[in-house]
């Protein structure tokens, strides 16, 4: 994978705890809702970070079925061991996105999640996906179009500077905006398309933007000339926003559902 976000110990520890907020929380519902996870069902979770929807789809599968866990951060799969122990059940790998350690055919499902705008080669990765699920075997893919965040600031040219700078942790900060394309190109029939709207109106330890304050100001100082003080001035900009109620924070992600046709 290619990124300039490394998820180390205290990466890993920010993302976990953003994914325990209800919008995330929420938003794993909509993917298993999206997924229908049956009995006995093989599934792989590409990028599976701290473990959370692998942990899920392992009690949806139940014990003739099993979920393979991918990760490239020993941190993440450390974390995800820990919350979800059961080996019989889930199991966690490391391993990249576009050399999944599988046989062709393998899964009656794939999932990834906030991860295929982080891989450099895109083709490679859903090639990947592709080739271990078995025909009539489906795949859902949950991203981030960074281009529809919307977030209140009182500079909103400084707000500007910290975004672009970090858009350079991902390798495609747009790539919902030809998902579609490149999963037909890969030889899936895309078959659902949806919009997760995330919405923050105030700010606390318990919203998504409020873990992404911290990630981002760590991320951006040192690039496109932003200094320790531009990225302290922003957060304490975000909080005066609260404070005085005027606070606010939108950002959509798309799921897509599609399918391995049963013929060539």
């Amino acid at each position: 994978m290619s990124t300039g976000l490394q998820f180390d110990e205290d990466a890993a520890r920010r993302v976990e705890g953003m994914y325990m907020t209800p919008d995330v929380v929420a938003q794993r519902q909509a993917i298993l809702q999206a997924l229908s996870l049956r009995p006995g069902e093989r599934v792989v979770d590409v990028g599976a970070g701290p473990g959370f929807l692998a942990c899920q789809m392992g009690s949806a599968v139940g014990p003739s079925g099993a979920v393979y866990g991918i990760d490239i951060s020993e941190s993440f799969l450390a974390m995800a061991r820990r919350r979800c122990p059961d080996r019989r059940r889930v199991e966690f790998r490391e391993g990249e996105a576009t050399r999944l350690p599988f046989d062709d055919g393998t899964f009656d499902v794939g999932v990834s999640t906030q991860v295929y705008e982080y891989v450099g080669d895109t083709g490679a990765a859903l090639g990947e996906l592709f080739r271990v699920l078995r025909p009539g075997g489906r795949a859902l893919i949950l991203d981030t179009d960074w281009g529809s965040l919307v977030w209140h600031s009182a500079d909103r040219a400084r707000m500007a500077r910290i975004l672009d700078a970090w858009e350079e942790h991902l390798a495609y900060p747009y790539l919902p905006r030809t998902l579609s394309r490149q999963l037909e190109r890969a030889g899936f029939r895309v078959e659902h398309r949806e919009a997760i709207p995330l919405l923050n109106t105030e700010l606390d330890p318990n919203t998504l933007s409020y873990g992404l304050i911290g990630l981002i100001a760590a991320f951006v100082v040192g690039r496109r000339g932003i200094t320790q003080e531009d990225a302290d001035a922003w957060a304490a900009d975000l909080r005066a926003a609260s404070e005085a109620r005027s606070y606010f924070f939108s950002l959509n992600r798309y799921l897509f559902r599609a399918a391995k046709p049963t013929t060539g």
